[in-house]
Order: C-alpha cells, then sequence, then structure tokens
C-alpha cells in the first residue's frame, strides 16, 4: 500500500509544480521580450529573472514597484498577467 501511495505522488509532483499555460499562439505574434521587460521596467518592475515557460509564458522574478517579490507570468501575446504570486 505504501508503494502505491508513494507512486502517486511521484506521478501526481510535476502536475502540482507546473505553470499556466499562456499562449498557444504561433510566436511570431509575441511581443518583443527585451521590449516587454523594458515596458515592465518603466511600471515600476526590478526583474531579476526573467523566462519562457514550458507553457508559453513570459514568467519574471523580481520585485513590483512596492519592492513586493514577485513571480508573474505573462501571456506574451497580450502582455496580460496570467498568474502572480506576490510576498507581502
Amino acid at each position: 500500500m505504501r508503494k502505491i501511495i508513494l507512486l502517486g505522488l511521484a506521478l501526481a509532483s510535476p502536475l502540482a509544480l507546473a505553470g499556466p499555460r499562456c499562449s498557444e499562439a504561433d510566436k511570431a505574434q509575441w511581443q518583443d521580450p527585451t521590449k516587454f521587460q523594458e515596458q515592465l521596467k518603466a511600471q515600476g518592475y526590478e526583474i531579476r529573472k526573467f523566462k519562457v515557460t514550458d507553457g508559453n509564458c513570459y514568467e519574471i522574478y523580481g520585485f513590483d514597484k512596492d519592492r513586493r517579490k514577485v513571480e508573474i507570468y505573462f501571456d506574451p501575446v497580450s502582455g496580460r498577467a496570467v498568474k502572480e504570486n506576490i510576498e507581502d
């Protein structure tokens, strides 16, 4: 019984950690990543890490204008935030 539970946890873990799906659009429709980051910086974000996720999102780690630690997933076409994690 213990082996079945451990197997179930092992299989479910990657799904629980998976980020959101943001875009199915062709990458030619995506905003330029450098310009997108510049727009965020102009809004007061400090970007420590920027990446493209497996779910086709732009993801940033850093700080918002209020100096709160953030992890945010953005749709690369529209630029809208899809998921946010903010530490107060």
